[in-house]
């Protein structure tokens, strides 16, 4: 799975006129995991939950989903949603919050959802790409200029996920923490 992401993150340096290595160093200590899912039935799908709105917070998604589905999407333009049909043998990609800062929001996270089947359990397998602890996640240099300035601020990765990962959620009143619910995350126009 790292091989996959880091050929992954070769192609999004590529597609933005980037030597293949550009984001290499970001991965030095890595600090990736593989997460495995199970969703039992439910006969009101629509009240229960499989897993709720959010956005991928590291820098990819490498999911492997069986034949029942779930994955939705939300589409930009009017904000419904969109279920992702599951192929067989094939990999599901989401870009993640990373990513997007990283390449000035030439490629956007997306915010997904799972919902449950009525009457058959869901598995999958879901390979996160995040970066070195230690890494400041901000736009590219090379991405940014004065016709095209940095559209979000720079952060802590591992300040971020420690936070993420520790912190009250009742406090934050958000079901799901977020880069946005941290930080002055988007740059205003």
């Amino acid at each position: 799975m790292v091989k996959l992401a880091y050929k992954l993150m070769e192609l999004v340096a590529l597609s933005l006129g980037l030597p293949a290595d550009r984001f290499h160093g970001f991965f030095k200590d890595q600090t990736s995991y593989i997460r495995l899912n199970h969703y039992n039935p439910s006969p009101s799908p629509h009240l229960a939950l499989g897993l709720g709105i959010h956005q991928d917070s590291g820098v990819l998604t490498i999911l492997n989903e069986d034949d029942v589905g779930g994955l939705e999407v939300k589409r930009k333009t009017d904000g419904e949603w969109v279920r992702v049909k599951s192929t067989p043998d094939a990999y599901i990609i989401n870009i993640g919050d990373t990513t997007q800062v990283w390449t000035n929001d030439e490629y956007e996270s997306v915010e997904h959802r799972v919902v449950v089947n009525s009457e058959r359990e869901r598995f999958s397998i879901a390979f996160f790409l995040h970066a070195s602890s230690y890494t400041m996640v901000e736009p590219l240099e090379e991405l940014t200029s004065e016709q095209n300035p940095a559209k979000n601020r720079a952060y802590s990765w591992g300040k971020f996920i420690a936070h993420k990962k520790w912190s009250d959620f009742q406090k934050l009143s958000v079901e799901n923490v977020q880069i946005s619910h941290l930080t002055d995350f988007r740059i205003s126009k």
